[in-house]
């Protein structure tokens, strides 16, 4: 045969096609994927078995692990020394098996990742935990196979008693596929298979009431309980789990943050390391030292915080940045009947008890057989001793042993196994007492036999057997939880990083904000009025001041009926001096749209009763009145919502929140206003278009301002545009139905000019009036008297230019109250800040 003839041609694309295959699936079954009767790779059933075989059970004299090793290698395991030595070193880490299936002695490594100890040092035997895997496997139980050359056997599952998949989880990459699978606790694992082997019926929402969650061997918890319930009802879910923590007070009154556990499979070296390198990168503030203080009394982790830094917050920089913080993806995939299947938890569990039940069967019938084979032997036996004289004298009478058997055989009717026994017998049992103990061990083993033939005929009391073994499991094995549960969302609350410091929060008239600590302010320590907070542009100057905590809620309503938020920790921040930032920088507004009101909530989200109680209400500029429950605006998004459905040739005006019980006033041009009871305003939803509020004079008239009086003890202050300007009561203006013409607020004429603007007033205010010209006047609200509403007012200024007109007036704090906020950080508790934007809290 010439060379050329050897080469077979063949496509390679159906070559690489099956041999991948092949690959695949040797990848699948044979070494990544445990099984789901006993939860183990054949690598881990190898070990086992090799040692069970090798005798080392618990109890006996440890042996060397590269004895083991040799053993599992050459008869059993065809591949490397180390892929057998690390599978017989995890299964004895208590950091990495719930339960340990290896019970080792010398270096197994550490949860810092330190290697073991070479396999030559090293000494191991079984847990007891094992012996129960392992237990009845020489009763027929499984089915055995022939080892790599067919020189052994050995089992291709084992009849585990204890459920070894669910109580120690498995993790393996296959070809195409992995599996990640959770421990959890012997007891609530047990508990869960007897409800179902009660009721196979069960629901997976008792099973996951019983199991509760994973338990991990190294504790932490598990933050967060969907991803559990997820992982349980479909396979597939995502536990996040926690360190545990807490928090310590040296005696110099510094604070320290002590680990005591941390989530599984986490290196604790390598997670001290991270926290050293963002402490270095300045990624976290207020970590001033780490320390491992770990020792065989258990972790500890000591994070030293700086004098100014709080735990908590340091805390959640360290659940999002470091593995303090990190998931187990659930992935429950094992083999069932050899084919690989994602499965949930009342499959794995009725998975397990279909395999104890086999299990169950096949040692009762090999049991059976065996009582049957010894009942047969002892009814040879008591036949004999009842004639004993003369099988005396057929053996003495025979020439060799097998005659003997065969003349027994044919004097008594034996058979060929009752015969040798009889012939083999010894002089012994000869004795009647002897005799005696024949007979008593024949009925007990009758009553053996009916007792394991009712147990092959009926299915419950094989069920009950199985429950039986699995609760004396249990009471032998049972330990507390490791890991605890928190119930609550598994997201990152972003409060989590901010204290709730208080601050306080301008906002200046041509739209530029900013937040400064509280304490700032107090530390100035500079005596007398001192002076103002912030350096704006001549034009410019502080319209708002409110005092807030970091986690707040700001609430801004633009002309074209928008609702935006912002948490205070997201205003940027500021010192005294700077002029801050421009909310249109903030917030995603329409380039267009510019803010008109801004109203603080200090609980948007978490007090219902507030919300549900607390109502905003919007008035535009064509007279429309709207009220809305705050609850409808508890729901913050990036691009706001919707506050009011504004018409085209309509914008808001203003916003303001009650309690429901204000008085509510509207403005005209024309020099008309209307008061009426907030209650007059019934409550609509968030994208109504609202309803009248006043009656307009003209096509040309329009709304110049709604206030919302809750303090009867302010005045009502108006404006025109040639600076003319009066206070009157509240009571001047009677109280009428919305939607009326309203009543004269004051004598409009060429003079005085269209009204431009009505305030709520008292005399801790004062007024920054803005001509159209840019000059920027502050008048004392104070210096202005109490007039009769019908009235023309008095001139509050000179305009210089002829043509010049007032462009807005706005309400500010008296200067001396405005600068003793800014210069000392407090406010008097007669004066309220902002009293129109800030309804009752």
């Amino acid at each position: 045969m010439i060379e050329g003839d050897r080469i077979i041609k063949i496509n390679i694309e159906e070559e690489m096609k099956s041999a991948y295959i092949d690959y695949s699936m040797s990848v699948i079954v044979s070494r990544a994927l445990p099984d789901v009767r006993d939860g183990l790779k054949p690598v881990h059933r190898r070990v086992l078995f090799g040692m069970n075989e090798l005798g080392v059970n618990a109890g006996k004299p440890y042996k060397k692990s590269a004895r083991i090793v040799g053993e599992v290698l050459g008869k059993y395991h065809p591949h490397g020394d180390s892929s057998v030595y690390y599978a017989m070193v995890r299964m004895a880490q208590t950091w990495s098996m719930r339960y340990p299936l290896v019970d080792g002695q010398g270096n197994f490594g550490s949860v810092d990742g330190d290697s073991p100890a070479a396999m030559r040092y090293t000494e191991a035997r079984l847990n007891k935990l094992s012996e129960e895997a392992l237990m009845d496997i020489d009763k027929n139980t499984v089915d055995f196979q022939l080892n790599f050359d067919d020189s052994l056997k050995e089992p291709t599952v084992l009849p585990t008693r204890a459920p070894l998949l669910l109580v120690n989880g498995a993790s393996g990459i296959a070809v195409g596929m992995a599996t990640n699978m959770a421990p959890h606790n012997l007891s609530d694992t047990i508990d869960a298979i007897v409800a179902y082997v009660d009721d196979p019926e069960v629901e997976i929402d008792r099973l996951v009431e019983i199991i509760k969650a994973p338990d991990f061997p190294t504790g932490g918890t598990i933050y967060g309980y969907q991803g559990v319930k997820d992982g349980y009802a479909t396979g597939r879910g995502r536990v996040v789990i926690r360190a545990k923590s807490d928090v310590e007070t040296t005696p110099n009154g510094r604070e320290k943050i002590i680990i005591s556990e941390i989530p599984y499979l986490v290196n604790k070296a390598e997670l001290i390391m991270k926290i050293a390198d963002l402490v270095n990168d300045k990624k976290i503030d207020g970590i001033s030292n780490v320390n491992d203080e770990s020792d065989r009394d258990g972790m500890r982790i000591v994070i030293d915080l700086k004098k100014d830094a709080i735990a908590n917050v340091v805390l959640n920089h360290l659940y999002k940045y470091t593995a303090l913080q990190s998931s187990f993806g659930i992935n429950n995939i094992a083999l069932v009947k050899g084919r690989p299947r994602l499965l949930n938890l009342k499959e794995i569990i009725s998975c397990f008890v279909e395999h104890r039940h086999d299990v169950v069967t096949r040692r009762t019938q090999f049991e059976l057989d065996q009582a049957e084979k010894r009942a047969h032997i002892l009814e040879g036996l008591i036949i004999a001793s009842d004639n004993i004289d003369e099988v005396i004298k057929i053996i003495r009478a025979a020439q060799t042993p097998d005659q003997a058997r065969e003349d027994l055989i044919n004097r008594f009717e034996l058979t060929e196994i009752q015969a040798r026994a009889i012939v083999e017998m010894r002089l012994r049992q000869l004795t009647g007492l002897e005799q005696d103990k024949l007979r008593q061990e024949y009925e007990d083993l009758l009553k053996e036999i009916a007792r394991l033939k009712n147990i092959l005929e009926h299915v419950h009391l094989r069920m009950e057997i199985i429950k039986d073994e699995l609760l004396e499991i249990k009471g032998k094995y049972k330990d507390e939880r490791r890991t605890d549960i928190v119930y609550s969302s598994e997201e990152f609350n972003p409060e989590d990083f901010y204290a709730d410091d208080e601050m306080i929060i301008t906002i200046s008239h041509m739209g530029y904000i900013k937040r400064t600590p509280l304490s700032e302010f107090k530390t100035q320590n500079r005596g007398g009025v001192g002076s103002k907070g912030s350096s704006m542009r001549d034009e410019d100057f502080i319209e708002h001041i409110y005092p807030a905590s970091m986690h707040n809620t700001l609430m801004f309503f633009t002309k074209k009926g928008k609702c935006f938020w912002l948490k205070v920790y997201e205003i940027p921040e500021g010192s005294k001096s700077t002029k801050g930032r421009a909310i249109q920088n903030l917030l995603n507004i329409d380039p267009d749209d510019t803010v008109k009101a801004f109203i603080r909530v200090k609980r948007l989200n978490e007090d219902v009763e507030f919300t549900k109680s607390h109502y905003i209400v919007m008035g535009t500029k064509k007279g429309v009145i709207k009220k809305s429950l705050l609850a409808d605006y508890s729901r913050p998004r990036q691009n706001g919502v919707n506050a009011i459905t504004i018409k085209e040739d309509d914008e808001l005006i203003q916003a303001r929140l009650t309690n429901g019980r204000n008085e509510v006033l509207m403005a005209t041009r024309s020099g008309r206003a209307i008061r009426f009871n907030e209650s007059m305003v019934r409550c609509i939803g968030r994208t109504g278009q609202g309803v009248k509020g006043i009656t307009l004079a003209s096509a040309n008239d329009e709304v110049v301002g709604m206030v919302c009086v809750k303090n009867m003890d302010e005045d009502i202050l108006v404006m025109s545009e040639k600076g003319f300007g009066k206070r009157s009561k509240i009571e001047d203006y009677r109280v009428t139905n919305r939607g009326g013409k309203g009543v004269k607020t004051m004598r409009i004429t060429d003079k005085t000019g269209d009204l431009i603007t009505i305030k709520s007033v008292s005399d801790d205010n004062d007024l920054m009036i803005i001509n159209k010209s840019g000059i920027t006047i502050r008048v004392s609200v104070s210096n202005v008297r109490v007039t009769g509403r019908a009235t023309q007012g008095v001139r509050f200024i000179n305009l210089t230019k002829k043509q010049d007109e007032i462009a807005s007036v706005t309400k500010v704090l008296a200067e001396q109250i405005e600068d003793s906020i800014l210069e000392t950080g407090t406010v008097n508790p007669e004066t309220e800040i902002n009293k129109d934007d800030n309804a009752p809290e």
